[in-house]
């Protein structure tokens, strides 16, 4: 999703590995990806997904004009999750990735429930949903 804004604090902890945030962030002009990474996903290679995922945002970056990407988990509404050692591998390379193609990127704070306030345009292209 494009966002103009997007901004969180950290509410609850609710992953007991997690590190400990206490601040949040504020982002402008930027891509909010709610990405949920199920159970079949660990069925394949964690780089298979990585790359698929990357790719993935990367259009969406180019179809909105940005170069600002937000990783945020979204795997606690789900009935199928994968464990969260994948899904953190998953983020951290996705984000490497991004990275070394010169785009910013941030992720949302894993294994924490956030205050979420969101500002985002209403433009076919502003949301975008796939399956990998």
């Amino acid at each position: 999703m494009f966002v103009t804004q997007f901004g969180y604090e950290p509410a609850e902890k609710n992953l007991e590995s997690a590190e400990l945030v206490t601040q949040g962030a504020l982002f402008e002009n930027a891509i909010l990806a709610f990405i949920q990474v199920e159970e079949a996903d660990e069925s394949y290679d964690v780089g298979s997904r990585e790359k698929k995922l990357v790719n993935h945002l990367k259009w969406v970056c180019r179809k909105n004009n940005c170069n600002k990407v937000i990783l945020h988990s979204f795997a606690h509404l789900s009935a199928s999750k994968a464990k969260a050692g994948f899904t953190k591998e998953l983020f951290d390379l996705a984000e490497a990735r991004l990275k070394n193609a010169s785009f910013e990127t941030a992720q949302t704070p894993f294994g924490y429930f956030l205050n979420l306030d969101i500002k985002a345009p209403g433009f076919s292209l502003a949301r975008i949903w796939t399956e990998l």
